[in-house]
């Protein structure tokens, strides 16, 4: 397994050469454009990052905790999962270590922690995908496709309670 990417790469440069084709020029012209896309994708993405930063350093996001907690009581969702409501959708690895944080503290085998698994699953890390594809994509205008998104990440944390629930009791 160690030797597996410098396998390929040398399988691909070797098939190249025998087909007397330019190796160089293609990696070079590969290099060039693989960074122009960095550069073009870069500035979206440092935003969001910096947006989902701000928003839990604000206290929004325990604002909005402590509001949600009712309604998915309501629901039957475990309410320790409401921070992955709220920050999954801005930023994924910091959904990760709530969700790995959350299993630690109730176990994963508990209704919290594998609602928080499903949850993690089932959803996107919507504005930074929409950032990341829509930069590269050269798309403008995101008009309908952050609501549809978010409503798709609410479907998805609305199931992950229910399917648990189904399934585990």
């Amino acid at each position: 397994m160690k030797g597996l990417l410098p396998g390929v790469l040398t399988l691909a440069a070797l098939s190249v050469l025998l087909r007397r084709r330019p190796l160089y020029g293609p990696l070079t012209e590969g290099f060039r454009e693989g960074l122009l896309t960095l550069w073009r994708i870069f500035p979206p993405v440092a935003a969001t990052l910096t947006a989902a930063c701000m928003f839990r350093a604000s206290g929004a996001m325990d604002a909005l905790e402590a509001l949600l907690r009712p309604p998915l009581r309501l629901l039957g969702i475990p309410p320790e999962t409401a921070p992955l409501l709220l920050l999954r959708p801005l930023s994924g690895s910091g959904a990760l270590a709530l969700g790995a944080e959350l299993m630690e503290r109730l176990g994963p085998d508990s209704p919290a922690g594998r609602t928080a698994a499903v949850m993690l699953g089932s959803t996107e890390t919507t504005f930074y995908t929409v950032s990341v594809y829509f930069a590269a994509a050269g798309v403008r205008r995101t008009r309908h496709a952050i609501p549809a998104a978010l409503v798709s990440d609410l479907v998805g944390f609305l199931c992950a309670g229910i399917f648990v629930r189904l399934f585990f009791g």
